[in-house]
């Protein structure tokens, strides 16, 4: 087994007891233990824990707070409650539950369902903790696994390797920039500096200045002589995005850079060498552009080496629940305290959602997901998406007819049964192993053990 699988085999055991007992699981966990949650949060310091567990008694009520606080902090671990059973009628145990549980095990400790359980929740963290590093594979900033998206990291890693002009082409809000910076970072000038400029941001009568520098006095407001991007790039990229929209004074400027590596400051006499690649992106159409005399055709060719498209999200498959995962835990700070992933029909939403703003329409929408959320996991609503799952409903699967049947049958039978898991499961003429699976694979919350006659309650 190679280090990475087993650091999620690696479980954080907390008993408040003053004589905890040792976890009867198997010898494939290494077991940390714990008595306080001060032990415990030294020990959640000197390492990664992708699951904990805790023995949750009577006379923890009064410090639920406190833990649900610890809990929320410590949320890349999956926690599994172990419970008394009579607890599960609290409202606030259930609640408290249901915001900071993976799962539950109600007690006495069944040895080889708590390991189970357990081994869920290891796996389900490798799940959500291995998006980035995964997709990271390849050292690139660039995120998917669609055929569009290999097809861009094989065109990056080839462009990289030579120092002539790039021109990346595509709708707002796809990556461009991202793609460029790739580019750099795949390129030989990689230990190099990486300037980045909007030619679309800054001002006409600014953005020669910002390119290529002033000296003392060329205009009002210049106080004293300024490099510009260009010599803030030298023995690195130069990234002009929106080059489109450069004006087309400073386009001459720029074509004479790109033929001779040099350049003029504004109010300067003389040229200064640079040593400088270019990467330049837009969405607007520049042959379009040249033909109706708002774009040099001169200088369009000089860009016009080594091209590459970036596709729009909609084109990219399962990228965009991919990209959703990887903004989710890299905008982890933003989150509201209960929030641990995606729900099924959220990410049903992403998928189906046709993704007018690209890439940057989906990070805003997770973004405010992670702030508003009150749920344990992000629901359409949050993403305000919901009517782009009502749309996709209309044509729903066979398989989601029928585990959405399945649900309904489960709950209520757990209602026309108060509660007791025995006589639900002979109602659905199952066994009572079979209805704890089947309550599990569609989160439905009862107690992990029954005796006969005993009523449980269900999820509220």
């Amino acid at each position: 087994m190679d280090s990475g699988r087993e650091s999620y085999h690696r479980l954080l055991w907390i008993d408040f007891s003053k004589s905890p007992v040792a976890p009867p699981l198997g010898s494939n966990w290494v077991v940390l233990s714990a008595t306080s949650l001060a032990e415990a949060e030294q020990l959640l310091k000197q390492g990664p824990v992708p699951v904990g567990t805790f023995l949750l008694h009577p006379h923890m009520l009064d410090i639920l707070p406190t833990l649900e606080t610890f809990l929320h902090h410590h949320s890349d671990t999956e926690w599994v409650a172990q419970v008394e059973p009579h607890l599960l009628w609290d409202n606030r145990i259930r609640e408290f539950l249901r915001q900071c549980c993976h799962d539950f095990h109600s007690l006495p400790i069944d040895p080889y369902r708590l390991e189970v359980v357990l081994g869920h929740a290891a796996g389900m963290a490798q799940l959500l903790h291995s998006t980035t590093a995964d997709t990271r594979r390849h050292n690139t900033p660039l995120i998917g696994e669609s055929p569009t998206m290999i097809q861009v990291m094989k065109t990056v890693k080839k462009v990289a390797r030579v120092a002539a002009p790039v021109l990346i082409t595509g709708e707002s809000g796809t990556g461009k920039e991202l793609a460029a910076r790739a580019v750099h970072d795949e390129s030989p000038r990689a230990d190099g500096p990486f300037e980045a400029i909007n030619c679309a941001a800054v001002p006409a009568s600014l953005i020669q200045s910002e390119l290529f520098g002033h000296e003392r006095g060329a205009f009002t407001g210049a106080h004293k002589a300024r490099a510009g991007r260009v010599q803030a790039a030298n023995g690195g990229t130069l990234f002009l995005d929106e080059i489109g929209d450069l004006p087309l004074e400073v386009q001459a400027a720029l074509l004479r850079f790109l033929q001779n590596q040099t350049v003029q400051k504004v109010g300067s006499d003389h040229e200064e060498t640079v040593d400088v690649r270019v990467v330049a992106a837009t969405h607007v159409d520049l042959e379009a552009a040249v033909h109706s005399g708002r774009f040099r055709e001169d200088l369009f060719y000089r860009l016009d080496v080594l091209r590459f498209e970036m596709p729009p999200l909609r084109e990219r498959g399962h990228d965009a629940s991919l990209l959703a995962r990887h903004f989710f835990q890299t905008f982890s700070t933003d989150r509201s305290r209960p929030v641990k992933g995606f729900s099924s029909t959220a990410m049903e939403a992403i998928c189906n959602h046709h993704w007018p703003g690209n890439v940057r329409e989906l990070i805003n929408r997770v973004r405010r997901a992670l702030v508003l959320s009150e749920n344990r996991f992000i629901q359409p609503a949050d993403l305000g998406l919901s009517d782009i799952l009502t749309a996709g409903s209309r044509h729903a699967s066979l398989e989601t007819i029928r585990a959405d049947a399945e649900r309904q049958a489960i709950l209520n039978a757990l209602q026309i049964c108060e509660g007791n898991v025995s006589a639900a499961a002979r109602r659905l003429d199952v066994s009572r192993i079979t209805l704890y699976r089947l309550a599990r694979r569609h989160e439905i919350m009862i107690s992990g053990q029954e005796t006969s006659g005993t009523k449980l309650p269900t999820s509220p």
